[in-house]
Protein backbone atom coordinates (compact mmCIF):
# COMPACT_ATOMS: atom_id res chain seq x y z
CA UNK A 1 0.00 0.00 0.00
CA UNK A 2 1.22 3.50 -0.79
CA UNK A 3 -0.32 6.72 0.44
CA UNK A 4 0.31 10.41 -0.28
CA UNK A 5 -0.75 12.82 2.47
CA UNK A 6 -1.17 16.52 1.70
CA UNK A 7 1.64 16.48 -0.86
CA UNK A 8 2.78 19.71 -2.45
CA UNK A 9 5.56 19.04 -4.95
CA UNK A 10 7.14 20.59 -8.00
CA UNK A 11 10.32 21.99 -9.48
CA UNK A 12 12.39 25.12 -8.85
CA UNK A 13 10.12 26.19 -6.02
CA UNK A 14 7.02 26.12 -8.26
CA UNK A 15 4.32 23.68 -7.16
CA UNK A 16 2.86 21.22 -9.65
CA UNK A 17 0.93 19.10 -7.14
CA UNK A 18 -0.97 21.01 -4.46
CA UNK A 19 -2.19 19.51 -1.16
CA UNK A 20 -2.59 16.15 -2.90
CA UNK A 21 -3.85 13.22 -0.81
CA UNK A 22 -4.61 9.72 -2.11
CA UNK A 23 -4.24 6.09 -1.04
CA UNK A 24 -3.53 3.19 -3.41
CA UNK A 25 -4.42 -0.32 -2.23
CA UNK A 26 -2.79 -3.72 -2.85
CA UNK A 27 -4.19 -5.88 -5.61
CA UNK A 28 -5.35 -2.86 -7.62
CA UNK A 29 -4.12 -1.43 -10.90
CA UNK A 30 -4.71 2.32 -10.89
CA UNK A 31 -4.54 4.41 -14.05
CA UNK A 32 -3.30 7.96 -13.56
CA UNK A 33 -5.10 10.19 -16.06
CA UNK A 34 -5.06 13.91 -16.81
CA UNK A 35 -4.10 16.48 -19.40
CA UNK A 36 -0.45 17.11 -20.26
CA UNK A 37 1.26 19.10 -17.52
CA UNK A 38 -1.36 18.36 -14.87
CA UNK A 39 1.13 16.58 -12.56
CA UNK A 40 0.87 12.89 -13.46
CA UNK A 41 4.60 12.26 -13.76
CA UNK A 42 5.28 14.47 -10.75
CA UNK A 43 2.88 12.30 -8.77
CA UNK A 44 4.75 9.16 -9.84
CA UNK A 45 8.19 10.61 -9.08
CA UNK A 46 7.06 11.78 -5.65
CA UNK A 47 5.53 8.39 -4.84
CA UNK A 48 8.78 6.69 -5.89
CA UNK A 49 10.96 8.93 -3.74
CA UNK A 50 12.65 10.42 -6.81
CA UNK A 51 11.30 13.89 -6.06
CA UNK A 52 11.29 15.33 -2.56
CA UNK A 53 7.97 17.08 -1.80
CA UNK A 54 7.83 20.66 -0.58
CA UNK A 55 5.37 19.56 2.08
CA UNK A 56 3.40 16.48 3.08
CA UNK A 57 4.56 12.88 3.29
CA UNK A 58 4.51 9.60 1.41
CA UNK A 59 3.80 6.39 3.33
CA UNK A 60 4.81 2.97 2.05
CA UNK A 61 3.20 0.10 3.95
CA UNK A 62 2.39 2.58 6.71
CA UNK A 63 5.97 3.89 7.09
CA UNK A 64 7.22 7.30 5.95
CA UNK A 65 9.16 6.92 2.74
CA UNK A 66 12.10 8.81 4.25
CA UNK A 67 12.52 6.13 6.94
CA UNK A 68 13.60 3.56 4.32
CA UNK A 69 17.25 3.05 3.44
CA UNK A 70 17.77 3.15 -0.36
CA UNK A 71 18.22 -0.61 -0.73
CA UNK A 72 15.26 -1.28 1.55
CA UNK A 73 13.06 1.09 -0.47
CA UNK A 74 14.14 -0.64 -3.69
CA UNK A 75 12.68 -3.84 -2.22
CA UNK A 76 9.35 -2.04 -1.80
CA UNK A 77 9.00 0.03 -5.00
CA UNK A 78 10.00 -0.71 -8.60
CA UNK A 79 9.80 1.98 -11.28
CA UNK A 80 9.36 1.60 -15.05
CA UNK A 81 10.15 5.12 -16.37
CA UNK A 82 8.96 6.49 -19.68
CA UNK A 83 12.43 6.99 -21.16
CA UNK A 84 15.33 4.62 -20.62
CA UNK A 85 18.91 4.19 -21.76
CA UNK A 86 19.91 1.17 -23.84
CA UNK A 87 23.07 -0.19 -22.20
CA UNK A 88 25.40 -2.49 -24.14
CA UNK A 89 24.45 -5.64 -22.25
CA UNK A 90 22.36 -8.76 -22.83
CA UNK A 91 18.72 -9.21 -21.94
CA UNK A 92 19.54 -11.55 -19.06
CA UNK A 93 22.07 -9.10 -17.63
CA UNK A 94 19.55 -6.28 -17.64
CA UNK A 95 16.88 -8.38 -15.95
CA UNK A 96 19.44 -9.31 -13.29
CA UNK A 97 19.69 -5.59 -12.46
CA UNK A 98 16.31 -6.03 -10.82
CA UNK A 99 17.96 -8.24 -8.21
CA UNK A 100 20.55 -5.66 -7.13
CA UNK A 101 18.57 -4.58 -4.02
CA UNK A 102 18.95 -8.14 -2.72
CA UNK A 103 22.67 -8.57 -3.40
CA UNK A 104 25.55 -7.79 -1.08
CA UNK A 105 29.05 -6.78 -2.11
CA UNK A 106 30.35 -7.89 -4.49
CA UNK A 107 27.15 -8.25 -6.52
CA UNK A 108 27.31 -12.00 -6.99
CA UNK A 109 23.92 -13.52 -7.91
CA UNK A 110 22.72 -16.39 -5.76
CA UNK A 111 20.63 -19.36 -6.82
CA UNK A 112 17.42 -17.59 -5.75
CA UNK A 113 18.37 -14.53 -7.82
CA UNK A 114 18.91 -16.61 -10.96
CA UNK A 115 15.57 -18.34 -10.35
CA UNK A 116 13.82 -14.98 -9.92
CA UNK A 117 15.32 -13.75 -13.20
CA UNK A 118 14.22 -16.92 -14.97
CA UNK A 119 10.64 -16.56 -13.68
CA UNK A 120 10.51 -12.89 -14.64
CA UNK A 121 11.73 -13.54 -18.18
CA UNK A 122 9.22 -16.35 -18.63
CA UNK A 123 6.38 -14.21 -17.26
CA UNK A 124 7.28 -11.32 -19.57
CA UNK A 125 7.74 -13.63 -22.54
CA UNK A 126 11.40 -12.77 -23.20
CA UNK A 127 13.15 -15.98 -22.11
CA UNK A 128 14.05 -16.82 -25.73
CA UNK A 129 15.86 -13.46 -25.98
CA UNK A 130 18.04 -13.91 -22.91
CA UNK A 131 21.41 -13.90 -24.71
CA UNK A 132 20.52 -11.19 -27.22
CA UNK A 133 21.98 -7.71 -26.96
CA UNK A 134 19.45 -5.17 -25.73
CA UNK A 135 20.34 -2.87 -28.63
CA UNK A 136 19.34 -5.58 -31.14
CA UNK A 137 15.73 -5.71 -29.96
CA UNK A 138 12.67 -3.93 -31.28
CA UNK A 139 11.01 -1.27 -29.13
CA UNK A 140 8.25 -3.68 -28.09
CA UNK A 141 10.70 -6.43 -27.16
CA UNK A 142 12.84 -3.99 -25.20
CA UNK A 143 9.83 -2.73 -23.27
CA UNK A 144 8.98 -6.30 -22.23
CA UNK A 145 12.59 -6.82 -21.11
CA UNK A 146 12.41 -3.75 -18.86
CA UNK A 147 9.14 -5.08 -17.47
CA UNK A 148 10.92 -8.37 -16.75
CA UNK A 149 13.56 -6.41 -14.82
CA UNK A 150 10.79 -4.80 -12.75
CA UNK A 151 9.24 -8.23 -12.12
CA UNK A 152 12.61 -9.64 -11.03
CA UNK A 153 12.83 -6.85 -8.47
CA UNK A 154 9.82 -8.53 -6.83
CA UNK A 155 8.34 -5.49 -5.09
CA UNK A 156 4.82 -5.02 -3.68
CA UNK A 157 4.54 -1.62 -5.43
CA UNK A 158 5.17 -1.00 -9.15
CA UNK A 159 5.06 2.45 -10.77
CA UNK A 160 4.91 2.81 -14.57
CA UNK A 161 5.07 5.97 -16.66
CA UNK A 162 3.28 5.51 -20.01
CA UNK A 163 4.40 1.90 -20.57
CA UNK A 164 2.76 1.52 -24.01
CA UNK A 165 4.16 4.70 -25.58
CA UNK A 166 5.68 4.14 -29.05
CA UNK A 167 4.57 0.49 -29.19
CA UNK A 168 2.60 -0.97 -32.07
CA UNK A 169 -0.88 -2.27 -31.31
CA UNK A 170 0.11 -5.93 -30.90
CA UNK A 171 2.86 -5.11 -28.42
CA UNK A 172 0.48 -2.78 -26.60
CA UNK A 173 -2.05 -5.58 -26.12
CA UNK A 174 0.66 -7.97 -24.95
CA UNK A 175 2.12 -5.51 -22.47
CA UNK A 176 -1.31 -4.56 -21.13
CA UNK A 177 -2.10 -8.24 -20.60
CA UNK A 178 1.09 -8.60 -18.54
CA UNK A 179 0.27 -5.49 -16.52
CA UNK A 180 -3.27 -6.73 -15.90
CA UNK A 181 -1.87 -9.88 -14.31
CA UNK A 182 0.14 -7.90 -11.75
CA UNK A 183 -2.95 -6.83 -9.82
CA UNK A 184 -3.95 -10.45 -9.44
CA UNK A 185 -0.63 -11.05 -7.69
CA UNK A 186 -1.63 -8.63 -4.93
CA UNK A 187 0.69 -5.83 -6.03
CA UNK A 188 -0.09 -2.12 -5.95
CA UNK A 189 0.34 -0.89 -9.52
CA UNK A 190 0.20 2.76 -10.59
CA UNK A 191 0.28 3.44 -14.30
CA UNK A 192 0.36 6.86 -15.99
CA UNK A 193 -1.57 6.45 -19.24
CA UNK A 194 -2.61 8.64 -22.17
CA UNK A 195 -5.00 6.25 -23.91
CA UNK A 196 -8.27 6.76 -22.06
CA UNK A 197 -9.93 3.65 -23.47
CA UNK A 198 -7.02 1.39 -22.55
CA UNK A 199 -6.91 2.81 -19.04
CA UNK A 200 -10.61 2.22 -18.46
CA UNK A 201 -10.45 -1.33 -19.82
CA UNK A 202 -7.25 -2.44 -18.07
CA UNK A 203 -7.27 -0.60 -14.74
CA UNK A 204 -9.34 -1.41 -11.65
CA UNK A 205 -9.33 2.21 -10.53
CA UNK A 206 -8.77 5.62 -12.08
CA UNK A 207 -7.02 8.54 -10.41
CA UNK A 208 -7.98 11.68 -12.34
CA UNK A 209 -5.68 14.67 -11.90
CA UNK A 210 -6.55 18.22 -12.90
CA UNK A 211 -4.15 21.14 -12.51
CA UNK A 212 -2.20 19.47 -9.72
CA UNK A 213 -5.19 18.43 -7.64
CA UNK A 214 -7.09 15.16 -7.24
CA UNK A 215 -10.38 15.42 -9.09
CA UNK A 216 -11.55 11.80 -8.77
CA UNK A 217 -10.33 8.44 -7.46
CA UNK A 218 -12.74 5.54 -7.79
CA UNK A 219 -13.38 2.40 -9.78
CA UNK A 220 -12.89 2.79 -13.53
CA UNK A 221 -16.61 2.34 -14.14
CA UNK A 222 -17.59 4.90 -11.50
CA UNK A 223 -15.18 7.54 -12.81
CA UNK A 224 -16.40 6.98 -16.37
CA UNK A 225 -20.06 7.15 -15.38
CA UNK A 226 -19.48 10.42 -13.50
CA UNK A 227 -18.47 12.11 -16.79
CA UNK A 228 -15.47 13.63 -15.01
CA UNK A 229 -13.18 12.42 -17.81
CA UNK A 230 -15.41 14.16 -20.37
CA UNK A 231 -15.15 17.44 -18.49
CA UNK A 232 -11.38 17.29 -18.01
CA UNK A 233 -10.53 16.35 -21.60
CA UNK A 234 -13.37 18.17 -23.35
CA UNK A 235 -14.71 15.04 -25.02
CA UNK A 236 -17.94 13.12 -25.37
CA UNK A 237 -17.74 9.47 -24.38
CA UNK A 238 -19.73 6.32 -24.93
CA UNK A 239 -19.45 2.78 -23.54
CA UNK A 240 -20.29 -0.18 -25.78
CA UNK A 241 -20.40 -3.87 -24.96
CA UNK A 242 -19.14 -6.44 -27.47
CA UNK A 243 -20.50 -9.93 -28.11
CA UNK A 244 -18.18 -11.39 -25.47
CA UNK A 245 -19.59 -9.05 -22.82
CA UNK A 246 -16.45 -6.88 -22.74
CA UNK A 247 -17.03 -3.17 -22.20
CA UNK A 248 -15.20 -0.76 -24.53
CA UNK A 249 -15.00 3.02 -24.49
CA UNK A 250 -15.30 5.47 -27.36
CA UNK A 251 -14.34 9.16 -27.26
CA UNK A 252 -14.97 11.96 -29.70
CA UNK A 253 -14.52 15.70 -29.72
CA UNK A 254 -17.25 17.48 -27.80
Amino acid sequence: MIELRHITAGYGGEAVLRDFSVRFSPGKITGILGRNGCGKSTLLKTAAGLLRPMSGEVLVDGRPLGDYAPKELARQIAVLPQSREVPAITVESLVMHGRFPYLGFPRKPRSEDRQAVQRAMEQAGVEALRQKALSALSGGERQKVYLAMVLAQDTPVILMDEPTTYLDINHQFELLRLIRGLGGQGRTVLCVMHDLGQALEVCDEICLVERGTLLAHDTAAAVFDSHAIDRVFGVTSEAVTDSAGQRHYLFREA
